[in-house]
């Protein structure tokens, strides 16, 4: 019987193993797709370099010399590795070793097969090298994806490997559909149709989370801020007129479908039940009441003056009111005192004397 070390020791061997031999197999999985993706690269861009030379020649003086004593260029090797040379990047290293390794199939194409076989993806990368299926295939055997070849995941997703030897040909549903076939629909959209081979999701109304039919009253269960009423529909709930409201103070209440949101009152108010100075359920300071709206108070023009102070001026802003000292008074020790204003100095005699000796 081995020892608890020993024991140890294999264990952690064959963990080490296994994970090596699991990251081969992701690695695998993922080196099938890539293989096709070069090989769909290289044979895309060998049709695109046949177009290209469709019409040029040896590029001599002679054409028609050439062509009978060399061979037509269509047809030629010179024609042939022109085409191959532009394969692939040079920087692409997967592609140039998948041309270096395989040239001498499409010289075979090039020279024998290309007239029975015109398909070159289909002779190279899927009969040949076998690194493709078939669309609508996947896997070492190219077996069919879920839902049938000609219709992989019954038209309504992508199925993994779709076209290469690798993946596991399981389904990628598109947007409102689900299911190992997608054949059923997510929340939010029902059947509107449905066999075994064909399904077609239409989006519920907005009220519902499922349902059976395009209408609010087909709802299975209603989305959040939606509630049944007496006829079993889905409408809306008005958050808004709840007590006390789900907004601040200085906030009014905006009810939306299976929503609301909460928007700033007007400046001028102090509460209010919706947007302007309409709206307020009372005024700011600073403003009142006048035929059913907030408006500003002119603290200058009231009875009772708000500044007192004597040389003082009044003027009015929304809200408030300034008071400041008139012209020709600066505010000193909290009143308004006149400006004192510099005394010129007086010229002398001499400066008369010095200013008419210059002028003479």
């Amino acid at each position: 019987m081995l020892s608890t070390g020993p024991q140890m020791r294999l264990m952690r061997l064959l963990s080490c193993v296994t994970l090596v031999l699991l990251f081969q197999v992701t690695d695998s999985k993922k080196d099938l797709k890539s293989f096709c993706s070069t090989c769909r690269i290289i044979t895309d861009n060998f049709n695109k370099g046949f177009e290209i030379t469709a019409k040029q020649n040896f590029g001599g003086g002679n054409t028609a010399w050439e062509e009978r004593t060399l061979s037509k260029y269509e047809t030629s090797e010179i024609r042939l590795m022109e085409i191959v040379e532009g394969l692939c990047d040079s920087s692409s290293f997967d592609c140039n070793h998948m041309v270096e390794e395989h040239e001498d199939h499409f010289e075979t194409w090039w020279f024998k097969r290309k007239t029975k076989h015109p398909d070159l993806h289909k002779w190279f990368c899927i009969d040949t090298i076998k690194v493709c299926c078939p669309k609508g295939m996947f896997g070492p055997d190219c077996s069919a994806c879920v839902g049938g070849s000609e219709r992989p995941c019954h038209g309504n997703g992508k199925c993994d490997g779709d076209g290469t030897r690798g993946g596991d040909g399981k389904c990628s549903c598109d947007h409102s559909y689900g299911g190992e076939f997608c054949l059923d629909c997510i929340d939010g959209y029902f059947n509107e149709v449905r066999n075994d081979t064909f399904s077609l999701c239409t989006e519920c109304d907005s009220s519902c989370k499922t349902c059976t039919g395009a209408t609010n009253q087909d709802c299975d269960e209603c989305k959040e801020g939606w509630e049944d009423d007496d006829q079993e529909a889905c409408v809306d709930v008005n958050e808004c007129s709840k007590d006390p409201s789900p907004c601040e103070e200085d906030q009014y209440c905006l009810n939306t479908d299976g929503s609301y949101s909460c928007k700033a009152c007007d400046k001028v108010c102090t509460g209010c039940t919706g947007p302007g100075p309409d709206s307020c359920q009372a005024c700011a300071s600073g403003y009142q009441h006048t035929e059913g709206t907030c408006t500003d108070i002119d603290e200058c023009s009231q009875t009772e003056p708000v500044c007192t102070r004597e040389n003082e001026e009044c003027v009015n802003n929304k809200g408030s009111y300034v008071c400041f000292c008139s012209e020709g008074y600066e505010e000193r020790d909290d009143e308004c005192v006149q400006k004192i204003e510099p005394e010129k100095e007086e010229e002398s005699d001499d400066d008369h004397k010095c200013t008419r000796g210059a002028l003479m």
